[in-house]
């Protein structure tokens, strides 16, 4: 939102010496981000005056149309002479009032002009736009003054342009529409300077008649609770918009269209109601305010012929869709330049609506953004007859006597505020009557009630606040029509707060709990994170929204149970309304996404949560701000939400070695991705005699090279080898590999005794053994150390080997055995009879053979 202060001042009482770093602060105690405030007087400096176009050369030979002009500048340059500038504008003509800054100045930016030659002639100084002088966006042309302009070549240009004001730029927060207007920051001033306030909007207005401005009929009003209208005849469409009206347009950032059209953008700046003038002439039949019919199309003011959704308010005539309502109006009902004409349309749109079609057409525009904050449903008559006498008194015409106005507005529902809550709440002693005081002047209407047993008798004296005079007394307010943020005693309690002031609240830590750390599992998510990050692994961190196709691009099967997904009502995206069922998917995306930049080397981590729905879990209950919930409304809101276990996953492609002059590097693989799901294991506390890995089946993962991940007999994981029509779709790397592995389905981790230290020498003795190809590594380890007994310290598979010696479908796992015995050192004769008990085992429940046996 951006304003200048001398249109604030035609409706607050600003000192007239106020500083501006003064007006900053007070809007910032009022809780108001200010981007900026700019003393225009001090942006361009130098010579800046008011010029007459007396000649024009076109020049060409040049790749875009160049033109030489003569410019009077009165005595300004010192010679009284007309000045030569070069322009690339053509939006005027010879006897045209521009601005031109003359060589010395300086614009906004350091920019400073001077004489040069360019495009073959001399050149002193510049003809502006309204970018350059920074005024606004419009850089489309040169500020070309209204004809009404007293101002005579050579005369200071800034008062005429609007140089000699300040103007402040302020980002207002989504709960506080009413800012969006010079009526609200001007209400907002008076609060925060204590200087009178004269409200825009306090004025006079016809009510409704029986025979109305034009027919409509308001099918939905729910999304739509009040229409009015308002006609006027006979306008001069050759009537341009006057300069004071187009500058205070340009300051705010809104380009000027049409009389009609910058009517209702003023009027909408300055009062925050958005209205829509129609061209009367081009409208057919009675107007119908309705949901739209899915796939309807309309043509918006900006070109676009836009395919509508059932969920998005129009206003059609008898030829359909005219509008598409609060957003943009359509090309077939705009005001044109030959429009005589005029119907002002002004109303009250349900701001969920609003803002749900805005996201969904991505179609921000400035009426959107108001209407999805909020607009006071009081305005639409005022905003008409304003609308309606500026045209008027402007561009000659008839105001019609009929006034459309149909309303559902339904009242404002009282508040009721213990008095002392506010004190309770903040740790500030606030009298009743600053109370009453401070929300009387929000706008709000205040009746004091009968005493009440104090609520919440053990947090009366929070921070030191004692119950005194008033401490039992109940206010029942109604929030005035501008306010629709304000619906429980929270909102109003803050209202107190920031009005009365922000630095008044003490600054007052909390006491730490003594003795608390972090939980085990915040430790078990740190060791796991520390674990990956050491073997060479980034984390990143994912946006948890996926698109509806995804579950296919995985490759999950219908019966799968991360299939179903919970959708959001008001996603960031529509192209991604889902949460994550699995971390795989937004993971893989930033796979793709670095190695489309080059970078094919790729190996990431994430430790996030996924979101399960609970269908048919019903709605959660209702729960207030004013206390704590019980653990039963606990219990029942957590019943109802998603659940959202835990996850860690890894993906990689590429080189996990690199090449280098010491040999060649080495291609990350399935095995890697398992090794990983072994290190979140290790790094969990999970002891290594209660892990299982396994061969198994599970999308996105290849069938032949997918592992499950086994503790105490229950899956928590998969790693492998990522199916090659997954890679196709998502489009990566062949040989992509991923781990996805739930942590909150580990078991806590066992307490951990000291290892029994032997300071006798080890036994190694290697053995290879012949499987089939199909028997699992894992499982012939596993009878290994069965079969080894007590001695065996350590087991470890170093080498696979498959040859046509071997015969097809065979293959040799050798193993590293490592035997100790804690109290001597093994004869030789008990490390080989361990070892052959070991070997035993596997050829008993394996067939497994000594190679080379």
């Amino acid at each position: 939102m951006r304003v200048s202060v001398s249109w604030l001042r035609e409706y607050v009482d600003l000192p007239a010496d106020l500083p501006t770093g003064d007006l900053e602060q007070a809007l910032v105690d009022l809780g108001i981000e200010v981007e900026s405030v700019v003393d225009l007087r001090e942006s361009v400096t130098g010579p800046l005056v008011v010029g007459e176009v007396l000649e024009i050369e076109e020049l060409t030979g040049f790749k875009k149309p160049i033109r030489f002009c003569r410019v009077d500048v009165g005595a300004a340059n010192g010679t009284g002479e007309p000045q030569e500038i070069v322009c690339g504008a053509r939006n005027f003509a010879v006897g045209d009032k521009v601005v031109v800054i003359l060589p010395g100045g300086v614009l906004p930016g350091g920019f400073a002009i001077g004489a040069r030659k360019t495009y073959g002639r001399n050149s002193h100084g510049m003809i502006c736009s309204a970018q350059e002088l920074g005024l606004g966006d419009d850089h489309s042309g040169i500020v070309v003054l209204p004809e009404d302009v007293k101002a005579q070549p050579g005369d200071d240009a800034r008062p005429v342009v609007g140089l000699d004001d300040v103007v402040v730029e302020m980002e207002i927060t989504p709960d506080r529409g009413y800012a969006l207007s010079v009526r609200g920051i001007a209400r907002e001033l008076s609060h925060a300077l204590g200087v009178p306030f004269r409200d825009p909007a306090d004025a006079p207005a016809p009510g409704a008649t029986a025979e109305p401005a034009y027919p409509v009929e308001v099918r939905d009003p729910v999304g739509c609770d009040r229409f009015a209208a308002r006609m006027v005849r006979g306008v001069d469409p050759t009537v341009e918009t006057p300069g004071w009206m187009r500058q205070r347009l340009t300051v705010a950032g809104v380009r000027s269209i049409s009389l009609a059209v910058d009517i209702t953008n003023y009027l909408m700046l300055e009062l925050g109601q958005p209205m829509h003038a129609f061209d009367a002439d081009r409208i057919a039949g009675t107007l119908v305010v309705r949901r739209a019919e899915a796939g309807e199309k309309l043509t918006t003011l900006d070109g676009v012929n836009r395919t509508l959704s059932a969920e998005d308010l129009v206003i059609c005539d008898d030829s359909g869709p005219i509008s598409l309502a609060a957003v943009m109006g359509g090309e077939t009902s705009e005001v044109l330049a030959s429009t005589t004409n005029v119907l002002f349309e002004a109303a009250h749109w349900d701001p969920a609506t609003v803002g749900r079609t805005a996201r969904r057409h991505k179609l921000f525009s400035e009426a959107a953004k108001r209407w999805e904050r909020g607009v006071d449903p009081a305005l639409p008559l005022v905003a008409l007859e304003k609308a309606v006498r500026l045209l008027t008194d402007l561009a000659g015409g008839t105001a019609g006597e009929e006034v459309l106005d149909i309303d559902h507005v339904v009242p404002r529902t009282p508040v009721t505020l213990p008095v002392d809550l506010p004190s309770r709440r903040v740790g500030v002693t606030y009298s009743p009557d600053r109370v009453v005081e401070l929300l009387e002047q929000v706008g709000c209407t205040v009746t004091r009630g009968a005493d009440r047993l104090a609520e919440d008798p053990g947090t009366v004296a929070t921070a030191g606040v004692s119950t005194g005079a008033g401490a039992g007394e109940v206010l029942t307010v109604t929030p005035p029509s501008w306010r629709p943020d304000l619906t429980d005693p929270a909102d109003l309690v803050e209202e107190v707060v920031r009005l009365d002031g922000y630095d008044r609240v003490p600054s007052v830590l909390p006491t730490a709990p003594p003795g608390r750390g972090l939980t085990w599992q915040q430790q078990r998510r740190r060791a796991v994170a520390r674990s990956l990050a050491e073997r060479g692994y980034v984390e990143v961190l994912a946006q948890p929204f996926v698109a509806p196709e995804l579950v296919d691009q995985l490759g999950l099967p219908a019966d799968d149970p991360r299939r179903p997904a919970v959708r959001l009502a008001n996603p960031l995206s529509e192209e991604e309304p889902l949460l994550r069922t699995t971390l795989l998917g937004p993971l893989l995306g930033i796979v793709k996404r670095n190695v489309g930049r080059g970078q094919r080397d790729v190996a990431i981590y994430e430790i996030g949560t996924v979101f399960h729905p609970r269908p048919g879990a019903g709605a959660p209950p209702a729960m207030g701000v004013d206390r704590r919930p019980t653990d039963e409304e606990f219990a029942a809101a957590d019943a109802v939400v998603p659940a959202q276990p835990r996850h860690v996953a890894v993906a990689l492609t590429g080189e996990i070695e690199p090449a280098g002059w010491w040999g060649a590097g080495r291609t990350a693989g399935w095995a890697d991705a398992v090794e990983a799901g072994r290190a979140v294991l290790d790094a969990a506390g999970i002891p290594a005699d209660r892990v299982t890995v396994r061969a198994g089946e599970r999308a996105p993962w290849h069938p032949g090279r997918c592992a499950e991940l086994v503790v105490d007999d229950v899956v928590v994981g998969h790693a492998g080898e990522l199916h090659p029509a997954v890679l196709a779709a998502l489009e990566l790397p062949r040989r992509t590999s991923a781990m996805e592995l739930d942590l909150d389905a580990l078991p806590a981790a066992p307490l951990a005794a000291g290892p029994a230290i032997s300071t006798f020498p080890p036994a190694l003795i290697d053995v290879a053994l012949v499987v089939d190809d199909a028997v699992p590594a894992a499982e012939v380890r596993a009878a290994l150390v069965e079969g080894a007994g007590a001695l065996l310290e350590d087991v470890r598979l170093f080498d696979v080997y498959t040859s046509e010696q071997l015969g097809e479908g065979r293959k040799s796992l050798a193993y590293k055995l490592t035997f100790r015995a804690p109290d001597r050192t093994l004869a030789g004769e008990e490390a080989v009879a361990a070892r052959d008990a070991a070997v035993a085992v596997a050829a008993e429940r394996f067939g497994a053979t000594l190679r080379g046996a």
